[in-house]
């Protein structure tokens, strides 16, 4: 770890830290999952669904942002290659050959949930570490992963 003068002590410091970059791989698998059903949706809802898509995956950018920098203050390295997201990620694997509103609108209803899921777990880990602000920053992404499962799934309803 890097030298800090963060107060949390070493060891909870290096838990969260592989908690966070646990986290960090899901989310920027969620933000690269996210923008293959923006590219590749097709259909009657197109544009809704296209746009709608766009918008969250700018949101997962930000959550990515805010773990990764959260990683660096606790002395930590935010790790976010290919290799690494690829070994932690939490996600079932995007289908590649899917086109309709639908097919897309599932598999992205499965990719938040279980970051979501994933993240709710880590609120507690958080806490029971006495990382209230780790926890709190959980509780966020948590939060907006909960309403942007209800905009993706409100598309299956009705």
């Amino acid at each position: 770890m890097h030298p800090t003068k963060n107060d949390i002590p070493a060891d909870k410091r290096a838990q969260m830290i592989v908690l966070l970059n646990t986290h960090l791989a899901s989310l920027i698998d969620l933000q690269l999952q996210t923008k293959q059903a923006h590219w590749n949706v097709k259909g009657p809802t197109f544009i809704a669904l296209h746009e709608l898509f766009d918008s969250i995956a700018g949101e997962v950018t930000d959550f990515v942002d805010t773990v990764a920098e959260r990683i660096v203050a606790l002395g930590g390295t935010a790790e976010g290659i290919v290799a690494a997201v690829s070994s932690r990620t939490k996600l079932p694997p995007y289908p590649t050959d899917i086109t309709s509103g639908r097919d897309h609108v599932d598999a992205l209803s499965t990719a938040i949930a279980t970051a979501g899921k994933g993240i709710r777990a880590a609120i507690d880990t958080a806490a029971e570490l006495g990382d209230a602000d780790t926890a709190d920053l959980f509780t966020g992404i948590s939060r907006d992963l909960d309403k942007k499962l209800w905009f993706v799934e409100a598309h299956l309803q009705g």
